[in-house]
């Protein structure tokens, strides 16, 4: 089975995930930018993906540029990435539930605790996948 990365990339951090094409996810993380072409050629070499999808944010272009350097055959597909950050809090609070006194508040008010970029990557390789794997 065929497996493809996602990247948010950003200026200081970026979300970073690898799943597979049937959509389970493998490895999320988020990576400081500074380390971006290390940290995709490390999980390049562990699970063996071709294809990384990228959303189309801040430091996309970038971002775009440093990797089409490092891993010239590594086939980057840019994607719009609107609304991504809302559904990634939304995946957040749904793999990580409040706890305490934390519960009693909706989530909707709430501020996840850690950056939620990696959700971000998630995402945006979960509908390449949709788009180009399932019908």
């Amino acid at each position: 089975m065929e497996c493809i990365a996602g990247l948010d990339p950003g200026r200081d951090k970026c979300g970073f995930a690898v799943l597979q094409s049937d959509g389970t996810v493998l490895w999320q993380k988020v990576i400081e930018t500074k380390a971006l072409e290390r940290e995709v050629r490390a999980a390049q070499e562990k699970y063996g993906f071709t294809r990384l999808v990228e959303g189309n944010g801040t430091t996309s272009k970038e971002a775009h540029a440093r990797l089409t350097r490092a891993l010239p055959e590594l086939i980057i597909k840019v994607v719009d990435e609107y609304r991504t950050t809302d559904m990634a809090r939304k995946a957040y609070w749904r793999a990580k539930p409040p706890k305490g006194w934390r519960r009693l508040i909706p989530v909707t008010m709430q501020v996840p605790p850690e950056p939620v970029d990696d959700f971000v990557a998630v995402i945006l390789a979960t509908r390449y996948i949709k788009e180009n794997y399932h019908e």
